[in-house]
């Protein structure tokens, strides 16, 4: 207590001899003190005379955000006087991860803030440390649009993000012997200082109501309930540019004239607050729990929301670019304006685009159509049934009659269009239309919506878009063939190396005599030359054991478990699904620990030890992924306390897993698992940043592990399973009883059984690998087929990684291979091949 008052003491004497003055732009190191010292005096947030870690990092980003906002300020200006075409992707998801270390390394700031924080008794390193993640998102969906930000930023394209902005995100995970529990995200609880409210940037959003026919035979949504949406900027630097991009969240509230004083006066509290209390459940948390119908109502009303503000707000920006000399010409919007829609969720733009081009507008249908559907793109992320989104008819028809109608009108045209000229396709109509009218679940097919509609339909990776156009939708394709495309994803290199990985940076900028690899990922390649270098392994060794060695300190920190630097980190970080498998990694480390305890002790000191780290968020109402977190945690409770066994095999469930978290994990792991079952992960990225920090990844042939392995080298990749086109046959086999299960699978789910993990009765999990077929068996994800090819692939992982001359090498020809994998790629993609747009970099001279 003592030591921390007196360095309270010496901090604030060091912050007092800083003088508080405002350089807002400055980049010397004694003048940003100054500046961090202002904000700290001057926009306080807490007590006087208080300057610890978390008063420091408020200050700091408050000064770092000065910077970003005379950037911002700039890029609007000039996009404004530029009037180029711009991007406006919608996204439900951004998972954005901790933003300061972030903005000073895209500002080329970062020495001189390390410095101006040691002047103040700080630590960079520790002020970065007391930032919370933003949860705005879940996985990699939420991951990908975050990255692309970044890489929109970074290449100078005229583009925004449009969000929500959830106070509890999707929840904070907590785990204990049960299992694990949730408990609401507290990112907001004080407030975040990167978010800017724009008090004028405020549009109305109605819910049911309905639709009231002029005499003209126009139509017009009247009554119901209005929300406003506010708009929050989150400012977006791009990497060693002027330009600074935004993104947009949107926050629901009540104006005061919704208050209802007289009742509030007469004692009835709550109802005099209910449009208040309806706005405030909005964005209240990602994904709500939806088995409810009021659950699926406040999920349809979120996806609307976002949807109706933003494109408000893209048509008021239109008509603002204006000279006001010209007539406004609604046939140009499309070449003003590129919509992406990312997923499903953001669907209602289309019908909510429609709406304001003709109710609003006064557009005719033909040229409302011509317009949305020259203006909106879509990207499917899913082939998964239940990912594909289905609305109830009646549901929509309460909340938004308006839309449905427009919904109709779209489906009616669709049907007429096939009839007239693909008769060829009468028998396939059904499934191909976007209202299933099925009187026992009349649903809106979203998918089918944003198929019919979008000028564009990409899918993620080239194995996921092959299925979308021989599978999927391919039915589609034989009537639109050039509206389908393939844009494999891709990640920020500089999030995901340059910043969280400094040391193997700073060795591949040395080696390749540039650091401009850090824009142009491509240059990677050069690497593989040195692959065999004995210096360069032994840097790469080095930095890898760094790495590690900081992973075990925060491993020891969060879990009280101590694993050992020197044993094989393999690390498994994703949401908690049946489709990715973390049953069979576990299933996988049960029977290595059975085999490990029937060894004598002399047979064990051969083998090669390991760590095993498994992470992610199981969905609060999905009960077999919560079974697996669960048993995750009771075979680590017994393997790290086995001492038998626990020099050679730990198994660590890391709890909370986030972007802060992955920062982590990616730079210390040496194998990674990529485990889905094939045809099933659309893309995957965490794949990708895993390869590129020079991890080696143990994994099927599905999503981007397909191009990941071609680009790396084959020998490189740890390849097992069965193939996306077997996939269907073994389903088929399993049902007609053809499957023989590997005596290795039946002696690890029979350990389980013997109650080695405990008393939990594990036989709920059990079963859904067990019978041939039926609701939740049958083995739909095929963990017991691959379970031999996975095992016999850690074989050889265990092999190979005794080595370790040619383990290094395999691992410097991994970051080689993965050029392919930025974002900066992908992003140029889309903006030549779908939105045709062109970049608008703010000029230097600027001031």
């Amino acid at each position: 207590m003592g030591t921390d008052k007196a360095n309270d003491v010496t901090k604030n004497g060091i912050a007092s001899k800083i003088p508080a003055e405002a350089h807002p732009l400055s980049e010397e190191s004694t003048e940003i003190a100054s500046n961090i010292n202002y904000h700290a005096q001057f926009s306080p947030h807490f007590s006087p005379l208080k300057f610890q870690p978390e008063q420091a990092f408020y200050a700091t980003a408050e000064s770092v955000r000065d910077r970003l906002i005379q950037q911002w300020n700039e890029t609007y200006v000039h996009f404004h006087e530029a009037n180029p075409k711009q991007t406006y992707y919608l996204s439900m998801e951004y998972l954005q991860g901790r933003a300061l270390t972030n903005a000073v390394g895209n500002l080329n700031i970062q020495d001189a803030y390390a410095d101006a924080l040691s002047k103040l008794g700080h630590q960079l390193e520790e002020i970065v440390e007391q930032e919370k993640d933003a949860a705005l998102g879940n996985g990699g969906l939420g991951r990908l649009a975050s990255c692309f930000l970044d890489s929109m930023a970074t290449l100078n394209l005229p583009a925004w993000g449009y969000g929500l902005r959830y106070r509890h995100g999707l929840f904070k995970q907590l785990i204990s012997k049960e299992g694990q529990s949730e408990i609401p995200e507290d990112w907001l609880e004080k407030f975040s200082p990167w978010e800017i409210v724009r008090h004028d940037v405020v549009f109305p959003v109605r819910f049911f109501g309905q639709v009231q026919v002029n005499p003209d035979g126009s139509r017009k949504w009247v009554d119901g309930e209005i929300i406003q949406a506010l708009a929050y900027d989150v400012p977006i630097p791009g990497y060693k540019t002027k330009n600074t991009i935004s993104l947009r969240l949107w926050e629901a509230k009540a104006s005061a004239a919704d208050f209802n004083l007289f009742q509030f006066n007469d004692g009835q509290y709550e109802s005099s607050l209910q449009l208040h209390s309806r706005a405030q459940q909005i964005c209240a948390v990602l994904y709500p729990g939806d088995a409810t119908e009021g659950g699926k109502l406040l999920r349809l009303k979120q996806q609307y929301f976002l949807c109706s503000a933003s494109l408000q707000d893209i048509i008021f920006r239109f008509k603002e670019r204006k000279d006001g000399k010209t007539p406004l010409k609604w046939s140009e919007f499309p070449s003003k304006v590129a919509v992406q829609l990312n997923d499903t969720h953001p669907t209602l733009a289309i019908p909510e685009l429609m709406r304001l081009l003709m109710d609003d507008e006064g557009l005719s249908w033909d040229e409302a159509w011509g317009v949305t559907t020259r203006a909106i793109a879509y990207t499917n992320h899913t082939v998964l049934p239940e990912a594909l989104e289905k609305w109830s008819q009646s549901v929509m028809w309460k909340l938004l009659p308006r839309h449905m109608e427009i919904i109709t009108e779209i489906d009616k045209r669709f049907v007429e269009l096939i009839h007239s000229t693909r008769p060829d396709l009468e028998d396939k109509v059904n499934s191909m239309c976007i209202l299933d009218n099925n009187p026992q679940k009349a649903v809106v097919r979203m998918a089918n919506l944003c198929v019919v509609s979008a000028h564009t339909v990409n899918g993620v990776a080239q194995l996921h878009s092959d299925i979308l156009t021989s599978d999927l939708f391919a039915d589609y394709v034989s009537i639109w063939p050039t509206k389908f495309q393939n844009k494999t994803n891709g990640i920020t290199p500089r999030r995901w190396l340059r910043f969280c990985n400094p040391e193997l940076s700073d060795i591949i900028t040395k080696w390749l005599k540039t650091d401009e690899w850090v824009t142009n990922l491509d240059l990677l390649v050069n690497l593989r030359q040195f692959a065999d270098n004995e210096d360069l392994q032994s840097e790469w060794a080095s930095a890898k054991m760094a790495s590690k060695k900081r992973l075990a300190q925060y491993i020891l920190e969060i879990t009280g478990v101590s694993i050992d630097p020197n044993s094989l980190f393999d690390i498994q970080v994703k949401r908690i699904h049946e489709y990715k498998r973390q049953l069979l990694n576990i299933l996988g480390a049960i029977y290595m620990y059975k085999k490990l305890k029937e060894m004598s002790p002399e047979d064990r000191s051969k083998t090669t030890a390991r760590t095993i780290m498994i992470g992610g968020k199981a969905f609060a109402t999905y009960t077999n992924a919560k079974r697996i977190v669960k048993l995750v945690n009771d075979v680590g409770a017994v393997v790290n306390t086995d001492p038998d066994v626990n020099n050679y095999l730990k198994v660590v469930f890391v709890p909370n897993y986030n972007v802060s978290v992955a920062e982590k994990l990616i730079p210390g792991s040496e194998l990674s698992q990529h485990i889905s079952t094939a045809g099933m992960e659309a893309s995957g990225t965490s794949n990708m940043k895993f390869a590129l920090n020079g991890c080696l990844i143990i994994g099927t042939l599905d999503g981007a592990n397909v191009e990941i392995r071609e680009e790396i080298g084959e020998e490189n990749f740890f390849l097992f399973g069965a193939t996306a086109d077997e996939v269907p046959k073994l389903r088929k086999d399993r049902e007609n009883g053809l499957f023989k299960p590997d005596p290795r699978f039946e002696e690890a789910k029979d350990f389980i059984r013997s109650g080695a993990f405990g008393s939990y009765d594990y036989n709920p999990l059990l079963d859904s690998l067990e019978g041939n077929s039926g609701y939740g068996r049958g083995d739909y994800f095929l963990v017991g087929h691959d379970f031999p090819s996975y095992m016999d692939a850690q074989a050889k992982v265990d092999e190979a990684y005794k080595n370790q001359k040619k383990w290094l090498k395999m691992s410097i020809l991994s970051t080689a291979g993965s050029g392919k994998f930025s974002s900066d790629r992908t992003i140029a993609q889309y903006a030549k091949e779908i939105w045709n747009i062109e970049e608008c970099p703010v000029p230097s001279n600027k001031e």
